[in-house]
């Protein structure tokens, strides 16, 4: 019998290793032809059925027709400083936050912190007009300072690090205070440093919500030297020099910073988002 359970075992643990490689595949098929496609001619990238190598030779000139047509350069570095001030911004101010809601004698502090949740609730399309208003009444069109301010603050943020610190145990906090620790000193002497799991999957989370944003840039921003690398892209399908393989050249090195952040800040992610799940 129990050698049966065993081989019933061993069956089911190669089937679920079968479905998972099949998944993978299927979830892999799009990286794989958007990195393949841009070194596809027009003559590949047009016929039917679709092509899956690049047959008519290789062509990386893709990518320095991207870079010319577009300034895709000035657009790169756009993106990196929007990202690194929104990240920066957001694991700040959702630090501060969580440790208000946990460690200091708030009045009411559930009723606060609900309303500090509902934030969450509210669409971005409803505000996204009062910011753009707000924005061009203080002349931070076309700058880092415009297309960062209203992202400054998550309440997922400060959600995900108060779960977090609610796992500290109280005791320390206390010899801290024996100690002479300050709340500025117990937090970024203590507190962050022991919290760092969930501080990075907060900052790659926000570094992929704001590399990956569109609309929002596309409204701050009029000069095409300061706009985002997500623009670019798609001012690339419209322009004179129109190419499959350009278009997928310049989708490919904007999808490089996110492929890479993802794969090295994986585990990181994993175990930010279950700290603070089991007490």
């Amino acid at each position: 019998m129990s050698r049966i359970r065993t081989a019933r075992g061993r069956q089911s643990g190669i089937g679920s290793y079968v479905v998972l490689g099949l998944l993978f595949l299927v979830v892999l098929f799009p990286v794989y032809y958007g990195l393949v496609g841009s070194f596809m001619g027009e003559r590949d990238t047009n016929s039917f059925p679709p092509a899956l190598w690049p047959v008519s030779g290789l062509h990386p000139e893709n990518y320095g027709d991207a870079l010319g047509i577009i300034p895709l350069g000035n657009q790169y570095l756009t993106s990196v400083l929007q990202t690194l001030v929104i990240t920066a911004g957001q694991m700040v101010t959702s630090a501060l936050a969580a440790y208000a809601f946990v460690f200091l004698p708030l009045r009411w502090r559930a009723f606060w912190f609900g309303v500090f949740l509902s934030t969450m609730m509210i669409p971005y399309e409803s505000i996204i007009i009062p910011n753009y208003l707000l924005i061009s009444q203080w002349g931070l069109k076309d700058t880092i300072a415009g297309l960062t301010l209203p992202f400054l603050a998550t309440g997922f943020g400060a959600f995900l690090l108060r779960q977090s610190f609610l796992s500290f145990p109280m005791e320390l906090r206390d010899a801290a205070r024996v100690d002479g620790a300050g709340h500025f000193r117990f937090l970024f002497s203590i507190l962050l440093p022991l919290s760092r799991p969930s501080l990075a999957a907060l900052g790659i989370w926000s570094a992929l919500s704001a590399w990956n944003m569109y609309f929002w840039p596309l409204l701050a921003t009029e000069d095409p030297r300061h706009q985002t690398i997500q623009i670019g892209i798609s001012q690339l399908q419209t322009s004179d020099g129109d190419s499959p393989g350009m278009v997928l050249a310049g989708v490919m090195l904007a999808l490089f910073p996110t492929l890479l952040l993802v794969i090295f800040g994986q585990r990181f992610i994993v175990r930010g988002l279950t700290a603070g799940a089991v007490k």
